[in-house]
């Protein structure tokens, strides 16, 4: 079994609600066939795909329904985590209810939970850019609020966790691995970063979090792929800047 992940899909396959990412720049040309083309040629059906935010340009659950349909064609088992434009988000039950009506079996949210997934453990949540001039929003916002939240859901998901580590470790003598996935960068950008949300790396540090990937991020193809700050790992994984190829976390054998 082997985990991949890829952030930022951006579908848009509800032809009444069309919002196609092609006029983003050459890159994006065909980005819906590609994904799928990429996808099915590595992705197994025991395979898990992490996709940290940004999933559907949908307003809603049904008009976002061809976009699930398009993900649960493919191959594998999906954590979608929540980004900034999808709006089609609601609360956990109501999502799960609409996956349960649609028959959409292989979608999952990544949301205030853990998945064990093999000898590893999946958590996340949004996440924020706490500076004004990093986050481009709608009205009057209050940033400190939003983050002060974002910081509560990620030590809702990170308790989870733990506390299937320390099942783990009660079970079966070892220790997992916990990876935790973002929509917004904690830090950014590389080498200088002029942004750092202290309040996410505080809760990070706290649990000893020592591998953390987020999407997000578009158009910036010669950055590094990962970085280390303060000891973390930090992972792009937006489908463009990942040229809409899934990212392998950790492989499978063959």
């Amino acid at each position: 079994m082997s985990i991949y992940v890829m952030g930022d899909l951006h579908l848009s396959t509800n032809q009444a609600t069309n919002k196609s990412m092609e006029v983003f720049g050459k890159r994006w040309q065909g980005y819906t066939d590609r994904i799928r083309k990429n996808w099915t040629a590595v992705v197994r059906p025991e395979d898990t795909v992490v996709i940290p935010g940004d999933l559907s340009w949908a307003m809603n659950l049904e008009e976002a329904l061809p976009d699930f349909a398009f993900l649960e064609s493919l191959p594998g088992t999906k954590l979608v985590g929540k980004g900034n434009h999808d709006f089609w988000w609601t609360t956990g039950s109501k999502l799960n209810r609409f996956f349960e009506a649609h028959n959409l079996r292989s979608v999952r949210i990544l949301y205030n939970n853990a998945y064990r997934v093999e000898d590893s453990v999946l958590c996340g949540t949004r996440g924020w850019f706490l500076d004004e001039k990093q986050q481009a929003t709608v009205g009057e916002v209050d940033h400190g609020k939003i983050v002060n939240r974002e910081t509560i859901r990620l030590r809702l998901s990170l308790e989870q966790a733990m506390g299937l580590v320390r099942e783990a470790e009660a079970t079966e003598g070892r220790h997992l691995p916990v990876a935790v996935f973002l929509h917004f960068p904690p830090v950014w950008p590389p080498v200088s970063f002029d942004f750092v949300c202290r309040e996410i790396l505080d809760v990070l540090h706290e649990y000893d979090i020592r591998e953390c990937y987020f999407g997000h991020i578009h158009g910036m193809y010669s950055i590094p792929r990962s970085f280390d700050f303060e000891g973390i790992s930090m992972t792009l994984t937006s489908s463009d800047f990942l040229n809409f190829a899934l990212m392998p976390i950790r492989p499978g054998e063959d």
